[in-house]
């Protein structure tokens, strides 16, 4: 049968007797066209359309009715290439996505600073405000305290009477308590499932199950901040975690530490608070015990872990630098903390117990400690100085 005979007959037909109807010549046109393509049921609907074309009389209100049926085609290949529609589609899938961290340049005319952007924490010392207070030298650190430990003369201060979250600083009290309780070195502890489940996360590479003795462990949460280490020394306390978090805090008052407060034995807790003035104590306590003073300064120790021989590190980067002569050290960090440090340091052939409080980081917590450093001694030059003239 030649190709749309039938239909094509019944199309020109409709068209021949309904010319009243039909009087636009695009629409029989239309109707000729889809006999010879489409099946009657299309057919029937094209009429329809065409029907509804030849409506308007002016050839100006059947030019838009006309893309109608053009736009209810399904798209080709060729119709999505259009710039403009594949522009649409993009920003329709990008506010409908999940938003990402992308960097956009500032509207113009707005200020924006130039200082380098900070790890994403906001510590406790950032949201009262202490970073931006002056001192007689310029730190990032919220809370810093400079002392002479021989004369007990504060040399340099910055919010010193702040009680700030101390994060691992926490482990020299930690330390201290268990070295008061007399209790055996050499006594092996067991790492247990309820030294994993702290208040923070925190990697450690003591596993469950995993023996050390009470002394590894104490050198381990001294030099290398071990958490897990410090809750199972806690934890093995006589009377457990409760005894051991009230002997904490019996210490800190009878040291004279005033403004501070225990809560656990690891840092990981923000309940954890003192003062650089309470600090200052602390240290120079502690630096009293021949045992704090070696762990806590050790640059590294081989350790036994599972059956394995693994290196820890010191996380003071001071510890390795031949440029200090450190006697304590203690590094500290949690987001309500920011980046924390003590020691007690020979500087200028003086002892000094340094503090400090949130730093913004690490790097900046280490330029804090050398801008120290410098200060010192030219003040010791100064006031040399002053002397001889």
């Amino acid at each position: 049968m030649e190709k749309g005979g039938p239909l094509r007959a019944h199309c020109i037909h409709i068209s021949r007797g309904n010319s009243k109807f039909l009087r636009n010549a695009s629409a029989a046109l239309s109707c000729l066209v889809v006999g010879w393509g489409l099946g009657p049921a299309s057919v029937f609907a094209q009429s329809g359309a065409s029907a509804e074309r030849a409506a308007p009389k002016t050839s100006a209100a059947a030019k838009p009715a006309q893309a109608k049926p053009a736009q209810a085609k399904p798209p080709s290949a060729t119709a999505a290439r259009p710039a403009k529609p594949a522009q649409n589609t993009a920003t329709t899938r990008s506010a409908n996505s999940p938003k990402k961290n992308v960097a956009r340049a500032p509207a113009q005319g707005v200020r924006t600073s130039k200082v380098k952007a900070e790890p994403g924490y906001n510590s406790m010392g950032t949201r009262l405000g202490l970073r931006s207070e002056l001192a007689d030298l310029s730190l990032n650190s919220s809370a810093v305290m400079v002392m002479d430990q021989a004369s007990g003369e504060v040399l340099l201060e910055k919010n010193a009477d702040a009680a700030l979250p101390i994060a691992s600083i926490t482990k020299v009290m930690t330390a201290m308590v268990v070295l008061d309780a007399g209790q055996p070195l050499d006594e092996s502890i067991v790492i247990a499932r309820e030294d994993t489940q702290l208040e923070k996360y925190s990697a450690s590479r003591l596993k469950v199950g995993a023996s050390f003795t009470r002394g590894e462990l104490l050198h381990l949460a001294l030099m290398s901040s071990e958490n897990r280490a410090a809750n199972a020394l806690g934890r093995s306390y006589p009377g457990g975690l409760p005894a051991f978090v009230i002997a904490m805090n019996d210490k800190a008052w009878a040291l004279g530490m005033t403004s501070s407060t225990f809560v656990e034995p690891t840092g990981l807790s923000s309940g954890n608070v003192a003062s650089p003035r309470d600090l200052a104590v602390l240290v120079n306590a502690a630096h009293h015990i021949p045992l704090i003073r070696d762990y806590s300064t050790d640059r590294d120790a081989v350790v036994r872990v599972g059956g394995r021989q693994q290196q820890f590190k010191n996380t003071n980067a001071l510890t390795r630098d031949d440029n200090w002569d450190i006697g304590l050290s203690k590094t500290g960090f949690i987001r309500d903390a920011g980046k924390c440090l003590v020691m007690q340091a020979r500087l200028d052939q003086r002892d000094v117990i340094i503090v400090m409080l949130d730093a913004e980081g690490s790097a900046k917590r280490l330029a804090d400690a050398e801008r120290i450093r410098r200060w010192l001694s030219i003040e010791r030059d100064r006031q040399a100085s002053a002397v001889r003239s």
